[in-house]
């Protein structure tokens, strides 16, 4: 079935049940959507759990990122009742974005990644908000461009940690921490990245110089140790 959502732009009518899935997250698929009637549920998988990161009603597009950027999908599209969508005609679609120079298409990718970048970032903190941080103090070390520094944690979840250091590294700077825990003679080694840093002044009010950071990843046995050691410090 075909409709005119414009004079020009052509749909072709899908219909989803109530919870079927229209599009899943790493997927491959550059349609793009509109709802027509209904609503779709958007979500991203943060370290195994569910993170809602937007719930569309009609007239809503989505699915966009996957036609632009040419990237897996960013998110899973779920129907919350029967919901009919539209699928853009892909003609019409190249036909426009090809009358914009290679320099604004550049543009428009940038703006489309920097949002998938930022809609990650925000998931990931819902996941570290949601998650227990218990205060404990280790003694860890990492590397930076030139040698290899000594610290210790303030703070400590099992998704990640604040470094107290006066020599913080750049957000979103990658890097392999050593985490020396209680009783254990090998240090858990974790990839992390820099989520955050605060640098102090002498006339600053804020709390220690030091970084926020997330493990990326961490072997299984690694992350019972640490959830025995945050169990442990309840």
């Amino acid at each position: 079935k075909e409709r005119y959502l414009t004079m020009y732009i052509t749909t072709t009518d899908e219909t989803y049940q109530d919870g079927q899935i229209i599009f899943e997250e790493g997927s491959y698929g550059d349609w793009i959507y509109i709802i027509e009637a209904g609503s779709v549920e958007l979500s991203k998988k943060v370290r195994d759990k569910k993170v809602i990161i937007d719930m569309l009603e009609e007239g809503d597009v989505f699915g966009e990122l996957g036609y632009i950027a040419k990237v897996p999908r960013t998110a899973t599209a779920r129907a919350l009742g029967e919901t009919t969508v539209g699928i853009l005609d892909r003609e019409f679609l190249d036909g426009e974005l090809n009358k914009l120079s290679s320099s604004f298409q550049t543009i428009l990718k940038t703006l489309a990644l920097r949002l998938e970048k930022t809609t990650r970032v925000a998931s990931e903190t819902v996941i570290r908000r949601k998650e227990l941080r218990i205060p404990k103090v280790l003694e860890l070390h990492f590397k930076n461009r030139q040698e290899l520094i000594k610290a210790y944690s303030e703070n400590i979840s099992e998704g990640g940690i604040f470094i107290k250091t006066k020599e913080p590294l750049l957000q979103y700077e990658r890097f392999t921490l050593n985490l020396f825990l209680p009783d254990d003679p090998e240090p858990l080694k974790a990839e992390c990245e820099v989520s955050w840093n605060r640098f102090v002044t002498e006339d600053s009010k804020t709390g220690s110089s030091g970084m926020g950071v997330k493990f990326i990843q961490i072997s299984q046995n690694d992350l019972n140790k640490l959830k025995r050691v945050l169990k442990a410090g309840k």
